[in-house]
């Protein structure tokens, strides 16, 4: 049987994203970093099969648990960190580009429209998922012009291929936007006062 859960407890974010890190790290949080060997589009794909079509929130809670349950299997003891963020406009699903051409195509179809981040987290131990939460936040583009489009991919290059909207909002991506609702971390890929209240509760943090 675990131990009960208390401040040594190990936390392991079960992610290599350096993003996600920088949150925990930044909210002074203790842990490690075991990324999830699982394939993200296959579970889509099956989970398509077994349920219907699923929304871009119920994907990303389940690859986020997909994820924790995963890493949690072999650190039995630890509590894991699953994290996954989706992007929905007009019922349509995006994933991350494979090429600065395929994103400038994404950010053409995203162009004076509205689109939702679904960022999903959970928490698991020794194969069990703990807790769940689902985070949503509305972004709106501006129509912006083909020439600053242009002039943003050739500054931003290939990294813009890490994330899923084409942007980051902590840097240039921020011109793209003409109005944001929702949390600033669920935009990021990880929502961390849910994150910080649940630890609190399990005491692997003081209240």
């Amino acid at each position: 049987m675990a131990e009960p859960i208390g401040k040594s407890t190990p936390l392991i974010l079960a992610s290599a994203s350096e993003g996600r890190a920088a949150i925990l790290r930044q909210a002074g949080l203790r842990f490690t970093q075991q990324p999830a060997h699982i394939d993200e589009r296959s579970l889509e794909e099956e989970a398509a099969r077994v349920e219907g079509r699923m929304d871009a929130g119920s994907l990303a809670m389940m690859l986020a648990a997909s994820k924790a349950v995963n890493v949690s299997r072999n650190a039995p003891d630890a509590l894991v960190i699953g994290a996954d963020q989706m992007m929905e406009c007009g019922g349509a699903i995006y994933h991350k580009p494979p090429t600065i051409e395929a994103a400038r195509e994404q950010l053409l179809k995203l162009r004076g429209r509205t689109h939702s981040l679904h960022a999903g987290l959970a928490i698991a131990r020794g194969g069990d998922i703990l807790w769940r939460h689902l985070s949503r936040a509305d972004l709106t583009m501006r129509a912006f012009s083909e020439a600053f489009l242009d002039d943003y991919l050739s500054s931003s290059g290939n990294e813009l291929l890490q994330t899923v909207g084409v942007y980051r909002v902590e840097g240039p991506g921020i011109q793209l936007f003409s109005a944001i609702e929702g949390d600033y971390f669920t935009i990021i890929g990880l929502p961390v006062l849910p994150l910080l209240g649940y630890l609190r509760e399990c005491s692997w943090l003081d209240a």
